[in-house]
């Protein structure tokens, strides 16, 4: 167990190490300085002159939210149709179905807006082309999409007076071409080597340990697996996910998997410090991060360590931790690790299965996915921090009697209000989704949707209203992972879970644009004695004090009725 751990702390430590320089690289890619990768810039030169772009025009807020939102409509439309009608077009040796319109739905969606929230199974839910051309595709664009807003919203900081805010293609692209296509390249080629497939063909037939036949999907995997962590997208090449042994074969592969997943999030930590030119702000905001990630990552090793005190009563001893759901190769406290990174990040992907840990667990990957800003996904991490910045600005201008400024603009109502409305957000969507579906559940249990709501659930009481919570908390802060109990691939779920995954994605960037748009144009203010100084450790506290605030008014009630009670009822 005490290598384990180790193997948890080295892990980590290596992706400090990587992401340090790769921030300060992000940093030089989107200031336009000299990188060892210029060498693309013909092949964005090309880029632009077949789409008509002109990267250098300069755009305003409003613009950037114009040109994110139309091109990602496209490519929901397109990714729409594709899976309904892949079983008609090429790449698909195995000969899977079309998908039916409300899973085509809710897919499309889902990894449009970089959750990955899988309702159907990778093996058989869809053929190799919609993998390559529609899956893959998204999790490459959705990322850059969350990349390029940040962007905009650091350039925003950065400048004094302006509404010029660079060009949302440039920075679109360039997230591509200098940084997530040349990581996945170097991810692949070490997931391929360590034997995660990387081949065309069907089906093949392996004799398992037992001496049984079986047949195992594979497929072109190791691509797609690469850039499902460095994007934190997070959907599976195979319906287990993380936890089959060829998406992640043994320790190389997950700890490699796990500094991809890390990596670009931090990095940007980083990046901010050096493109706004305020290093001890962007120290400060990783450190507050930090310190809220060890608060949900060391209980949940602990307990996962300890073992299941359900079993311990009935006199069998657990030496290696509660194992349930885990797979041997990684451990109770590898899987605890990767359980908490991949829910505060919002990478959605598993080594374990979330819907066997133990109760006390549930409640920090549901505390990760609603807080969501603990590192967070690639680019919307820190725009979701942003947000509660903006609270913690106005409350302790309150505090002190002076307007509240942020950066060296006035920050008032109409910005305080947008910060509002999007903290509000995020729980009226997942309490909303969750009573409704429990109201279903209870009042129209024979309903007839595909799927009865009373075969949703394959767990009673508090463990299946996690689930349901769970589902929705997913949903909205684009995660993906599940409590897998949950029979989610009807009508009701793929629908409901569809528009919350909309309005969880975009209304969190098109907050955070607006409020730094505003900003930018208003008449800069230089720092005096009275200027609240945001790059120090007592304003990094009370923004960790509003975001515990905030979400213990929001979600302990929900909690209470879901893993808090099931802890209870174990113990």
């Amino acid at each position: 167990m005490t290598t384990e751990i180790l193997g948890v702390i080295v892990t980590y430590g290596l992706t400090l190490l990587l992401a340090w320089p790769l921030g300060k690289y992000i940093a030089k890619v989107f200031n336009g300085d000299r990188t060892m990768l210029d060498f693309m810039a013909p092949m964005e030169s090309l880029f632009y002159k077949l789409s008509g772009i002109n990267p250098r025009e300069e755009m305003n807020w409003k613009q950037h939210l114009k040109a994110l939102l139309t091109i990602n409509l496209v490519w929901f439309v397109y990714a729409f149709f594709v899976l309904i009608f892949q079983d008609h077009l090429p790449l698909n040796p195995d000969g899977n179905p079309g998908q039916t319109p409300d899973l085509a739905f809710n897919t499309a969606i889902s990894f449009v807006v970089n959750c990955n929230l899988q309702h159907y199974s990778g093996e058989s839910g869809v053929s190799y082309f919609s993998q390559l051309f529609v899956l893959a595709f998204l999790q490459f664009v959705s990322a850059a999409t969350g990349i390029a807003a940040l962007v905009v919203v650091l350039k925003a900081l950065r400048e004094k007076t302006t509404d010029k805010l660079g060009n949302f293609w440039e920075f679109f692209v360039k997230s591509i071409t200098r940084l997530l296509l040349p990581l996945s390249i170097v991810m692949a080629i070490i997931l391929a080597f360590n034997g995660t497939p990387a081949s065309y063909k069907g089906k093949g037939s392996y004799v398992s340990m037992q001496g049984d036949t079986v047949n195992v999907s594979r497929g072109p995997a190791a691509g797609m697996i690469a850039i499902k962590h460095l994007g934190t997208n997070g959907g599976g090449w195979f319906g287990a996910n993380s936890s089959h042994p060829l998406e992640n074969p043994n320790y190389i592969t997950y700890i490699t998997e796990m500094v991809a997943q890390v990596i670009i999030p931090i990095a940007m930590i980083f990046a901010l410090g050096y493109f706004i030119r305020r290093k001890k702000f962007a120290y400060v905001v990783f450190g507050i991060m930090t310190i809220g990630m060890l608060c949900l990552l060391i209980p949940t090793i602990i307990t996962e360590v300890n073992g299941n005190p359900a079993i311990a009563h009935m006199g069998v001893t657990q030496p290696t931790g509660a194992m349930e759901g885990k797979e041997v190769r990684f451990g109770p406290a590898g899987s605890a690790y990767w359980s908490v990174v991949t829910t505060i990040i919002s990478t959605g992907s598993v080594n374990a299965w979330h819907d066997s840990t133990m109760p006390v667990s549930g409640l920090m990957q549901l505390l990760g996915m609603m807080i969501n800003s603990f590192y967070g996904g690639c680019g919307v991490g820190f725009l979701n921090y942003f947000v509660y910045i903006i609270i913690a600005v106005f409350i302790s201008g309150l505090m002190v009697g002076r307007t509240p400024e942020f950066m060296g603009h006035k920050l008032e109502a109409r910005e305080v209000k947008i910060a509002a409305l999007i903290t509000l957000l995020s729980p009226f969507l997942i309490l909303a989704g969750t009573a409704l579906s429990s109201y279903v559940l209870a009042h129209h249990p024979d309903a007839d949707w595909a799927v009865k709501p009373s075969a949703w659930l394959n767990n009673p009481g508090y463990h299946g209203f996690s689930e349901m919570l769970y589902e929705y908390t997913s949903a909205n802060a684009n995660n993906g992972s599940g409590f897998e109990g949950l029979g989610d691939n009807n009508i009701f779920w793929n629908i409901t879970t569809g528009f919350v995954l909309i309005l969880g994605r975009f209304l969190p960037i098109i907050g955070p644009l607006a409020i730094a748009g505003l900003l930018a144009k208003k008449k800069y203010i230089p720092a005096s004695a009275g200027t609240l100084k945001t790059d120090s450790l007592t304003f990094g506290v009370v923004t960790l004090a509003v975001i515990i605030i905030i979400n213990a008014l929001s979600y302990f009630p929900a909690l209470t009725l879901g893993p808090i009670a099931e802890y209870l009822s174990l113990h």
